[in-house]
């Protein structure tokens, strides 16, 4: 392996456009394209060949390779203009690389097949606004189409704290600044405190990955700034439970009545093939931050919420998993299978029931 190969790889993945590429030693490597992992028509790699790509990303960070490192986080971007985000891990004493392609352009709402009430959630005043799904299911690109619509509609100074930094932008209506944790702050904590002084109106955290970090988020919302972040959480109830249970059971109750204080909305994500194959759509809950919903975060009434949800979808736009399952399958965009692979609930075979 040579940086030529390496940059040819990496060129044919994002011309292709191809989400991920994995590079194992004693496997050729694989192209993730449409779900579907694909091996390529090329040699097994050898452990010098992945150690060569983990010691290659690390020198396009400005990083000192290390022979004790286990595992790494960074970003690498051709001259041509591809980007991916890296994550390097050692397996079984070799390096293994997986590279996630982060596509060139930012898509507004409409181009991802994003909900529109996106861009009402997008201009609350102040309040944490999180982003929910599995790995790979779309949050960080659903933040930066929230983010290219404020930057593209609102005189707003826009901080984002990334580990690694994703999307690139360039400052429109809005001023923004992008940090990168590792290369231009310590961690999410000590970025967070720092980007107070920093006269902020928006702030993105790429994730809430401790307690530490939750509860800076937390704190920042309540100074009467916009927050927004991700969780890998899959619904807007086990968003508020894995927040909650990240504090000590004496101040539960404390964090739920914060977060019911600053809480903007959730958006959980779910990914889905169409019926050809050929196409990904977003499967989308919504919940936003009704006065009952408040009451059930403060009461502990979570197994209330999704209900609440559902009946909310006329006068505020929100909609359960279930809700956008159905919708998508009466438009007869998936097929009953995958709808039922998705769902949460038992109930909605009844529902398909009641369409067919």
């Amino acid at each position: 392996m040579d940086a030529r190969t390496l940059h040819q790889i990496l060129e044919i993945a994002f011309q292709k456009k191809v989400s991920d590429l994995h590079f194992e030693v004693d496997n050729p490597p694989f192209f993730r394209a449409r779900g579907q992992l694909i091996r390529a028509k090329m040699p097994n790699l050898s452990a010098d060949d992945t150690l060569f790509i983990a010691k290659t990303v690390m020198e396009h960070n400005g990083r000192e390779f290390n022979a004790d490192l286990r595992e790494f986080d960074a970003s690498y971007s051709l001259s041509s203009g591809g980007r991916f985000r890296v994550s390097l891990f050692r397996q079984r004493g070799n390096f293994g690389v997986v590279m996630r392609v982060i596509p060139p352009n930012i898509g507004t709402f409409s181009e991802l097949h994003l909900p529109t009430v996106l861009s009402e959630i997008a201009t609350a005043p102040n309040g944490l606004i999180l982003v929910t799904g599995p790995t790979g299911n779309g949050k960080s690109t659903t933040l930066a189409s929230m983010l290219r619509f404020l930057n593209e509609n609102f005189n707003h100074n826009i901080i984002t704290i990334e580990d690694p930094i994703e999307f690139l932008f360039t400052s429109q209506k809005s001023c923004i600044i992008q940090r990168e944790v590792g290369i231009d702050t310590d961690s999410f904590n000590s970025a967070l405190k720092s980007a107070l002084r920093m006269d902020p109106d928006v702030i993105m955290v790429g994730e809430m990955r401790d307690k530490e970090t939750i509860d800076a988020c937390i704190k920042t919302a309540e100074t009467g700034h916009l927050v927004l972040s991700t969780l890998h959480t899959q619904s807007a109830v086990s968003t508020i439970n894995r927040i909650v249970g990240h504090f000590p059971p004496d101040a539960q109750e404390i964090i739920r009545q914060r977060l019911a204080d600053i809480l903007v909305a959730t958006v959980s994500l779910r990914l889905v093939k169409d019926k050809t194959g050929d196409n990904i759509f977003p499967v989308v809950e919504i919940m936003r931050s009704t006065t009952t919903i408040q009451a059930c975060i403060r009461e502990g009434r979570l197994d209330e919420i999704e209900k609440h949800i559902e009946n909310g979808q006329t006068q505020y736009h929100m909609q359960t998993l279930d809700q956008h399952l159905l919708q998508m399958y009466e438009q007869d965009l998936i097929t009953l299978e995958d709808a039922k692979r998705l769902s949460h609930s038992m109930d909605l075979e009844r529902k398909f029931m009641y369409t067919s």
